[in-house]
């Protein structure tokens, strides 16, 4: 048995042990495969990263009234949790179909834990860490590490990262995402670095999953100037794109 085996088998028993336990941060299998559907269904999340508190709000909620219904507060801005506590009150997409909202940069499992405490639906990380995917894993809790190549993309699958997130971006593009995902096929890739309003739906259509929207979304200088509009105009942009690529 190999060493990927072993520790999905130990996953597996450690999921069915902490399940029948008082564990608060242990979610349901049908709520980690109902997050897993959202992201096959939706394709796009807003990943929003400022240095101002006040500005996370706005900028949020510009791009989900441009039509996204994924959104993620990475750690890295400050009173992140605040935003994902209020977001997720607003919205709670989980149980009522509306915005999804997930936390990034979450690097270990005290950042899950103080992330699920703040009603993250979701979690994603700029790195694989194996003890982060496999706490997450045996607490049905869906996590997107950050990957770079093709064996740390299935590493993290094997580990039981439902999803891998592609960062920074690679060589190649979306014919590198063509590439991976027809070698392997088990794969759920989420390219993040790379992607902009009018390539995303080419990395949809070369396979991948879902996509993640960083600067091109939230452009820094709309984002400090109050410009809600333009991330507007972009998230309306970049889903349109999507669709159509889907069509």
């Amino acid at each position: 048995m190999t060493i990927l085996m072993r520790t999905s088998a130990l996953a597996s028993t450690a999921r069915r042990a902490h399940s029948m336990s008082g564990d608060k941060y242990m979610r349901t299998t049908e709520s980690f495969e109902k997050v897993v559907a959202r992201f096959r269904q939706d394709r796009a999340c807003a990943v929003l990263r400022t240095v101002t508190a006040d500005k996370a709000a706005p900028a949020m909620n510009a791009a989900i009234e441009g039509g996204f219904k994924l959104v993620e507060f990475t750690l890295t801005t400050p009173n992140a949790l605040d935003r994902v506590a209020e977001f997720r009150a607003k919205y709670d997409g989980l149980n009522t179909g509306n915005v999804l909202v997930g936390c990034g940069t979450v690097l270990d499992i005290q950042d899950c834990m103080d992330c699920l405490d703040a009603g993250s639906e979701f979690l994603v990380a700029p790195v694989l860490v194996p003890e982060v995917v496999s706490w997450c894993r045996m607490h049905n809790v869906v996590i997107i590490p950050g990957c770079q190549t093709p064996s740390e993309a299935y590493a993290a699958y094997k580990a039981g990262a439902p999803s891998q997130k592609i960062f920074p971006g690679v060589a190649g593009g979306a014919a590198w995402i063509k590439a991976v995902s027809s070698a392997l096929p088990m794969l759920k890739l989420n390219p993040t670095s790379g992607v902009d309003l009018d390539n995303a739906g080419e990395f949809i259509k070369a396979g991948a999953t879902s996509v993640g929207l960083v600067a091109p979304l939230f452009p820094p200088a709309a984002v400090a100037g109050n410009q809600w509009d333009v991330i507007n105009a972009n998230a309306v942009k970049v889903i349109g794109n999507i669709k159509t690529a889907l069509a």
